[in-house]
């Protein structure tokens, strides 16, 4: 079930962002060739949102993720201007009829993209993937503010009411302030966390104790834990009987992968690396009487 849960998972989290990546150029464009400052303002809210799944994923760089942050940043307060402009100067004409036809495509592939996380997640008993679905959820804000503006405009158009023409650049401006909320946010915890960031000291000793407790385990060395996706891998280096043979540190290294991916169920990959012990000078000099002493592997 690990493995199912991890590969799902990981799943989602690429469906997600390249349906956000599709749903920007589709709001982009249409929203270019529709006039409508709302469908603009929606389509850097949709890129935004790759970019928070792509840290989330660590699957960018650092230095790559601040420049897509700052890009975003930028482009919100470029939609922020564009829109006001347009308020300021008045608006004029609404959007083009099948502005409306993009915006509903957009609300129904977010909804069924929520439906299936949210399902998968309460199947596989999942909190990260049922907090995904949910943070999917809330990405509909701003599509249904594009929503409003858009539709308003256009009954402003066929009621011959010339002021609701100003709801399609409202709502861009609307979108555009959250835009530069998230671009901000981007900014600045990509300035501030590290590339690689560790696991807090109390989840790095829980790991640790439970190896130690491993009969045939001298030493744990080193742990390293990273996120990848909505779970963890675990990079180990431990130390065992200095006489063991090939089999009993292969056994070891087997028992505490399944120990670790089973006891802690968002971990899903272990890479042991084993050597053996070391006790230091003047002690190492003396193997033959003090190893016999080590535990070893209980068959």
């Amino acid at each position: 079930m690990t493995d199912e849960r991890f590969q799902r998972a990981e799943l989602i989290v690429g469906l997600g962002i390249a349906g956000n990546v599709g749903l920007a150029l589709l709001k982009g464009i249409v929203g270019f060739m529709a006039q409508s400052t709302a469908l603009l303002a929606d389509a850097a809210h949709s890129a935004s949102e790759a970019i928070r799944s792509s840290r989330k994923s660590n699957k960018m760089l650092s230095i790559s993720t601040i420049l897509l942050s700052l890009v975003i940043l930028l482009l919100g307060v470029e939609m922020g201007f564009s829109s006001a402009k347009s308020l300021w100067t008045g608006g004029n004409q609404a959007p083009e009829v099948y502005a409306l036809a993009a915006v509903g495509v957009a609300l129904l592939a977010k909804e069924l993209f929520f439906q299936y996380t949210y399902r998968l997640g309460k199947r596989l008993k999942d909190k990260e993937l049922i907090a995904n679905a949910r943070g999917h959820r809330s990405e509909i804000y701003s599509t249904l503010v594009a929503l409003i503006g858009v539709t308003g405009a256009l009954l402003g158009q066929y009621a011959g009411l010339s002021f609701l023409y100003y709801l399609d650049p409202l709502a861009g401006l609307v979108i555009s302030i959250l835009v530069i909320r998230k671009g901000y946010l981007f900014v600045k915890d990509a300035l501030h966390t590290p590339p690689s960031e560790a696991w807090q000291q109390e989840d790095a000793a829980d790991f640790i104790a439970a190896v130690q407790a491993i009969k045939g385990i001298i030493t744990v060395d080193d742990l390293k834990a990273r996120e990848q996706g909505h779970y963890v891998i675990i990079d180990i280096k431990i130390s065992v009987n200095p006489r063991a043979s090939v089999w009993e540190g292969h056994e070891l290294s087997k028992r505490v992968k399944q120990l670790l991916m089973k006891r802690f169920q968002h971990v899903s990959d272990v890479l042991v690396h084993v050597a053996p012990y070391d006790a230091g000078f003047p002690y190492k000099h003396n193997v033959d009487t003090e190893h016999s002493e080590f535990p070893s592997v209980v068959h």
